[in-house]
């Protein structure tokens, strides 16, 4: 009988043990998988970082008095680039994006930069490095759910909890301006 309940509990141990680890392993996988996607916005967030220099150099050149807009965008792409944790880059990011507007919209003051060909190329660049940037995002989105999901459903929140995994922020509109529908007038 005594053997009977050893043999029972060894059972039972080596069952939670499996469950354990193949919950471990998943949880380990999505992880790996939010890192991944994460490193996809890191690798976009450095090319636009690359870029920016060139159109803030480029703008300048044609508008010297629009220094207060220069050292902005200037400023936040340095911020942007020394964020550490995910949440700070989100915020730093979207700071840096409506500077950007900004710049855009200094340049749409000067027919010569709109019509300079290096100009023309750099906003070029820049549009496709945000919609690379865009799939990123919404890629990292998608694995961050996936992986917020799995550390909070049961049994996989119980082993979570154990291993202090915690859920990861999305990458999402922040600021209202943002939010609205840009205005084309014609």
């Amino acid at each position: 009988m005594f053997k009977s309940i050893l043999g029972s509990i060894g059972i039972a141990a080596i069952i939670l043990l499996a469950i354990f680890t193949l919950i471990y392993n998943k949880l380990v996988r999505i992880k790996n998988l939010v890192n991944e996607a994460w490193s996809g916005i890191d690798i976009q967030l450095k090319r636009r970082y690359d870029l920016i220099p060139n159109i803030v150099a480029t703008v300048k050149g044609y508008s010297d008095h629009e220094a207060n807009t220069l050292t902005k965008v200037t400023q936040l792409r340095t911020i942007a680039m020394g964020a550490s944790s995910i949440d700070d880059k989100i915020r730093a990011e979207a700071a840096l994006t409506t500077s950007l507007k900004s710049l855009f919209a200094v340049a749409e003051n000067y027919p010569d930069l709109k019509a300079s060909a290096n100009f023309t190329n750099l906003q070029t660049e820049l549009s496709n490095i945000e919609e690379q940037l865009q799939l990123a995002r919404r890629y990292y989105n998608a694995v961050a759910r996936d992986y917020n999901n799995s550390i909070q459903v049961f049994p996989n929140n119980l082993v979570a909890n154990f291993l202090a995994y915690q859920p990861q922020p999305f990458f999402e509109v922040n600021h209202d301006v943002e939010r609205q529908a840009p205005k084309v007038s014609f």
